[in-house]
């Protein structure tokens, strides 16, 4: 899995080239991300749009995904194309290893 995704105010984010239909979501507030995706889709034309998220913002990038396509998209025919999950390893601080569960949520425009 890549290290792009946003968890925290230290950990920074970089997205690689051609990522810009790319949510990640981290601690910036709920609607925010909603309306990132629904940008994704109407104003930048976009047929794909991905919310990826780890840890503890996994069940923030579901109810994301739901409330921007069942509300805000319902008339854009938005489908979840598919759903990936994983886990990355990670020292923290005491140089123990830990496992950060991921996700990453497809959406399409059909």
């Amino acid at each position: 899995m890549s290290e792009r995704l946003e968890t925290s105010k230290s950990e920074p984010v970089t997205p690689k080239q051609g990522d810009d239909n790319i949510i990640f979501v981290g601690i910036k507030p709920f609607m925010n991300y909603v309306t990132g995706v629904v940008m994704q889709f109407q104003n930048k034309g976009q047929k794909e749009v991905i919310i990826s998220a780890r840890g503890k913002f996994i069940s923030k990038a579901v109810d994301i995904a739901e409330v921007a396509r069942r509300t805000f998209l319902k008339d854009e025919n938005i489908r979840v194309k598919d759903i990936k999950i994983s886990s990355e390893q990670f020292e923290n601080k005491e140089g123990k290893r830990i496992f950060v569960s991921t996700i990453e949520i497809s959406l399409v425009k059909e």
